[in-house]
């Protein structure tokens, strides 16, 4: 929470390792997944966050598990905490108690940053109104999160993700047919929220810079993921057409999909006619088959496409499929498990995996940012000093000091 020193005339202006968001404060009001995981991307990217905990146990994800890390001394560790606190300080406050609304307070003050998913109405029962955080702090950019919007019909209704994911129709797209709904195998519509609500805070911040005033960034589970409905949006809004779930295949190109091999399976994306010509050379297919001269006609006999890719593929082992693919040209990979992928030396080298020390379990490897920044002369400026998630209440008397508070 130290104010970035300001470079000279002759100092770059994107220093080595910089912090893209240095000196920016964020208050992190949050709980669960959706507003943890916007406050952790600021954070990544350098602003510091402060998470303002309950007293009683915390964010509710350090009790969710398994799996649990208990250390040699100190209370047991959520997984799923860690997974979306890193780069945060963390101060336990009771929001009804007058100290805990003074703390508040002078956290809205200092603050360039807020960002709340409590349910409608809760932060102004507190006495946190949007009005009174302007007239605390008129640059002060807020960001509200709730689960299906905090306007219209149904506003103010609880959001938990798998109720989202069904609601906002996700969960009708994915599975194996029409009636196998299934849910997407990470909570979606809280990271795409919190994504989307990181997102229109810095839109906010940059607007500030003209006018001097913060705003209200809202966003919802359900807005996340009609967001990200793409071509299935517009297949219905514009061409009149329902999406459904049909597993592993895409619904308007052929073939793109998962294809079983002699001794596993392979996914590939014939995306362009170019790519269909490749394809065929390599595999000693006819390009010009009946009902299959053209990505249209494909998609209409889809079921004739896979069965003869199937049979193509039945012959070759996994492993040199995929270099006979690459050799091609034709975009092709392999379904990698969880452990795969992290033990995948390309994973690593993008930075994605961070060894960290943590208050109590002593050194950590996270999952790192997605992002990386580059300085025009190609010096990577990527953020590299990051922190840990915290304990409940660790850092307390520092940012208690800051405040001026002790």
């Amino acid at each position: 929470m130290t104010p970035p020193a300001t470079p000279t005339d002759t100092e770059s202006t994107t220093p080595r390792g910089g912090k893209p968001l240095g000196g920016v404060v964020v208050t992190d009001l949050t709980r669960a997944l959706a507003g943890p995981h916007a406050a952790m991307m600021l954070g990544d990217l350098g602003a510091d966050v402060i998470k303002v905990e309950t007293p009683n146990g915390g964010d509710d994800t350090r009790g969710w598990g398994p799996p649990f890390v208990t250390p040699e001394a100190g209370e047991r560790e959520s997984t799923y905490f860690l997974s979306a606190n890193r780069n945060k300080k963390s101060i336990a406050v009771d929001l009804k108690s007058e100290e805990g609304r003074e703390t508040l307070e002078r956290l809205i003050q200092r603050s360039d940053v807020l960002i709340e998913n409590f349910r409608t109405g809760v932060l102004d029962r507190l006495g946190f109104d949007h009005e009174r955080i302007a007239a605390l702090n008129p640059r002060c950019v807020v960001l509200s999160i709730t689960g299906f919007g905090h306007d219209g019909p149904e506003g103010g209704r609880s959001g938990y993700d798998q109720i989202a994911q069904g609601e906002a129709g996700l969960m009708s797209l994915t599975g194996s047919n029409p009636d196998d709904f299934q849910k997407v195998g990470v909570p979606i519509a809280d990271l795409l929220a919190g994504m989307y609500g990181a997102y229109g805070v810095l839109a906010a911040l940059h607007e500030r810079e003209s006018t001097g005033l913060g705003q209200v960034v809202r966003t919802s589970l359900l807005a996340s993921v009609i967001g990200i409905h793409g071509f299935q949006g517009t297949k219905w809004t514009v061409g009149g057409e329902v999406g459904a779930a049909m597993g592993n295949h895409h619904p308007s190109i052929s073939p793109y999909g998962l294809f079983p091999t002699a001794d596993g399976a392979v996914q590939i994306a014939v995306g362009s006619e170019g790519l269909w010509q490749r394809f065929c050379a390599g595999f000693d297919i006819d390009p010009a088959t009946e009902g299959m001269a053209t990505n249209p006609e494909r998609v209409a006999n889809r079921q004739a496409v896979i069965e003869l890719v199937e049979k193509v593929f039945s012959e070759h082992d996994t492993a040199p499929l995929l270099v006979r693919l690459a050799e091609i040209g034709v975009p092709a990979g392999k379904v990698r498990n969880v452990r795969e992928v992290y033990e995948w030396e390309q994973t690593r080298s993008q930075g994605l995996l961070l060894d960290l020390e943590h208050p109590t379990l002593g050194q950590v490897t996270l999952p790192g940012p997605p992002l990386r920044f580059f300085a025009p002369d190609g010096i990577e400026t990527t953020p590299t000093d990051h922190l840990a998630p915290p304990i409940l209440d660790g850092n307390r008397d520092e940012i208690l000091a800051w405040l001026g508070m002790r």
